[in-house]
């Protein structure tokens, strides 16, 4: 088959709409390339934190990334609300001495909380659990399936962290929407300037009102942080 007859075969390809299957493959692909990444980062990461270091891990979930951190000698603070997932990450870190386990969210503020619970949390707390949420109007959150958590003003947290040890190693945040305007607040409190390394997964495509608003936050972070500070595109 000549050139030209390969090029008006894949053309046609590229025109034919892809089936259904063929797009969650797609998905699924784009997924594994972003955890890959991820975890090469955080390879990264732990590779420079040493014992005295701070690591905050927002979102801890079952503690999967709070253990690679603990396992540098690194002080870990880990939060999560969920009490399904705090419990499997107390049987799982429970014991490590330099880690400290919160069953809180994070926030810009301070109080009680309702936490939303994905829809298929009944028939799958583990998967699900990671996509538990304080934030309105998720998608496939059922918004009456929520348990009352406490919130802790992260703010706050990061400000006596930093007066009494000059700066934060390292913070991970993963707490499904919530980062939005928590990342806008510390960047108005000018407090960015003194964490060596943040990583976040954004969820804008959870959220949609809310994605002209992480455009925003984008765009102005790419202008004021170098990416090797200030990752938004944790997995």
């Amino acid at each position: 088959m000549d050139k030209p007859d390969k090029q008006a075969r894949r053309a046609a390809r590229k025109q034919q709409p892809l089936t259904e299957d063929e797009r969650k493959a797609r998905r699924r692909a784009k997924r594994n390339l972003r955890h890959a990444e991820a975890m090469g980062f955080l390879k990264g990461v732990t590779a420079m934190l040493r014992p005295g270091d701070l690591a905050l891990d927002c979102g801890a979930n079952v503690g999967v990334v709070s253990s690679l951190l603990a396992d540098t000698g690194a002080d870990v603070i880990s939060y999560e609300p969920d009490p399904y997932a705090f419990a499997q990450l107390s049987d799982a870190l429970g014991d490590r001495q330099n880690v400290q386990l919160i069953n809180a969210a994070v926030g810009a503020s301070s109080g009680n909380v309702r936490l939303m619970r994905a829809s298929n949390f009944d028939e799958d707390k583990k998967g699900a659990s990671v996509k538990s949420t304080i934030v309105d109007g998720g998608r496939m959150i059922a918004a009456e399936n929520y348990v009352d958590v406490k919130l802790l003003d992260f703010l706050t947290i990061l400000s006596g962290e930093i007066e009494n040890r000059g700066e934060i190693a390292f913070v991970k945040m993963d707490i499904e929407g919530a980062e939005l305007e928590l990342l806008e607040a510390m960047d108005a409190a000018d407090l960015i300037k003194d964490i060596r390394c943040l990583v976040v997964e954004t969820h804008e495509r959870k959220f949609a009102e809310l994605r002209p608003r992480f455009r925003a936050l984008r765009e102005a972070f790419s202008e004021k942080y170098p990416v090797r500070q200030v990752n938004l595109d944790w997995i």
